[in-house]
């Protein structure tokens, strides 16, 4: 396990596998179909994240409704983190 960079770090400070495995300290699960695609599983929730070029993208669906949010990756992880964890 690679050893995440302190929380105030942008995500673009983050190797890919320090982003690989915070998100898998979420609970996401990488999508076999597509290594950028994550699944994230919340009670009330859950949560579609793609590892984009340019951003983080994050889809979230509750009961037949989604929404989407980008996340450039200047921002810091506990940020996105926080906002991710928000929910829709």
């Amino acid at each position: 396990m690679t050893p995440l960079p302190p929380g105030q770090t942008p995500l673009n400070r983050h190797s890919l596998r320090s982003l690989e495995e915070w998100l898998k300290g979420l609970g996401a699960v990488r999508m076999e179909s597509d290594p950028c695609l994550w699944h994230w599983q919340q009670p009330t929730w859950s949560a579609q994240i793609r590892l984009d070029q340019e951003d983080l993208l994050v889809t979230w669906e509750q009961t037949g409704m989604a929404s989407q949010r980008s996340f450039p990756y200047g921002l810091s992880r506990l940020d996105v983190e926080a906002a991710m964890r928000a929910g829709p």
